[in-house]
């Protein structure tokens, strides 16, 4: 048996073993849509995970991890996902932050940082959108001045996911005044919890709230907290979203497999599988997910330093279209029934959250029209889009 091999029976067994009794109605719970799911007892969860080394799984082991190879990590995330187990609440800390901290943080922010992350113990939080820097993230006009021993941060970030249930953010700023575009940006983590931090819940289309805006009004973090040097926070920011598109996604595509499977046996049920369209269709979203595996195989094994290149957003424009037309077929196959909410106030049912939520893959963690100009620009080598 190979190590792979062992490591993924080594998981699969303690996931049977551990989602048993307090923890056994964990599965399936939470996730883009559903993030509000019984979010104290996932957290309870995630530190039992922490409590058996289960976090963290490829940071080396210096840092608190197992130094997983890339194939383990597969593995984890695979078996994770086949588990149901529940989606995880520092997804955030530990696939973006945490790498980012290893590739470029000082020591210091290492021995601050990580253990907590890999305890389950400090959540985090994103704060890179803002009202007119979305897909732009370049046009960031929250601004950092250095005072004495602190960075003091003024502006508004948004679509902040989970700000609301977190200690910690980390905030692209503008350090330099006057500069533009990708130059003059920081990277600074600044914790939420202090005068001048307002956190606002935004209602989405499945009426919860799991993304907020953030208010920062002469909120204050210490000097050293910036990860890199002053000005150079594009580049650190670039390869955090390398991170996000790394190797989480396998688990990923096997929760969009079981959507598929389950919303292949409604239409048997309901006859709907009787319309060549729809059964043309549910074929064309079979093949569209085995095209998505294939893609993320071929990305990641050209990682290099852990980090997916730009080749990752053909990737992302894959997964995201795929799964919001997956919602738009859920949609055509529950029929017109569909339309109708199970009850009052606003009780949806799995199929109508996806189809409302879905309609956000398409814009967040980068626009499927920004994924467009990277791979045209930085993959195939073709002119940048003329800018005023």
């Amino acid at each position: 048996m190979s190590s792979v091999e062992e490591f993924r029976a080594e998981i699969r067994g303690w996931l049977a073993a551990n989602l048993t009794g307090a923890f056994a109605g964990l599965r399936g719970r939470g996730g883009p849509g559903r993030e509000h799911e019984v979010f104290a007892e996932r957290l309870e969860w995630e530190r039992h995970m922490a409590a058996a080394g289960w976090t963290c799984v490829g940071w080396p082991e210096e840092y608190g991890g197992r130094g997983a190879s890339l194939e383990q990590q597969v593995a984890f995330h695979e078996e994770y996902a086949l588990a149901d187990a529940p989606a995880r609440v520092n997804h955030i800390a530990e696939q973006l932050l945490g790498p980012t901290l290893i590739a470029f943080g000082t020591p210091g922010q290492r021995a601050r940082f990580l253990p907590p992350i890999v305890a389950a113990e400090e959540l985090w939080c994103q704060g890179y959108s803002e009202p007119d820097a979305g897909s732009d993230l370049a046009n960031v006009r929250t601004r950092a001045v250095h005072e004495g021993d602190d960075w003091v941060v003024t502006g508004q970030k948004i679509w902040t996911s989970l700000a609301h249930e977190s200690q910690w953010c980390f905030v692209v700023a503008r350090t330099e005044p006057g500069s533009q575009r990708h130059k003059g940006l920081s990277y600074l983590l600044v914790p939420l919890d202090q005068p001048g931090i307002d956190i606002r819940p935004i209602t989405q289309l499945t009426g919860t709230s799991e993304f907020n805006e953030v208010f920062f009004d002469g909120a204050r973090t210490r000097a050293e907290h910036i990860v890199g040097a002053p000005g150079d926070g594009w580049r650190v920011a670039m390869a955090t979203l390398g991170f996000e598109r790394g190797v989480s996604t396998l688990g990923q595509q096997v929760g969009f497999r079981r959507e598929l499977e389950t919303l292949i046996e409604a239409a048997k049920r309901n006859g709907s599988a009787d319309d060549p369209l729809i059964r043309d269709r549910l074929a064309r979203a079979w093949t569209g997910l085995e095209t998505i595996r294939c893609n993320a195989l071929r990305m990641l094994g050209g990682v290099a330093d852990g980090a997916p290149g730009p080749e990752a957003s053909i990737g992302k424009i894959f997964w995201a279209t795929w799964h919001r037309e997956l919602g738009e077929l859920a949609m055509d196959v529950c029929g017109a029934g569909g339309m109708l909410a199970a009850g009052d106030p606003y009780d949806l049912d799995d199929w109508q959250r996806l189809f409302l939520f879905s309609r956000s893959d398409t814009i967040y963690a980068g626009s499927n029209e920004i994924q467009r100009n990277i791979i045209a620009e930085r993959v195939l080598g073709l002119p940048k889009e003329a800018r005023p």
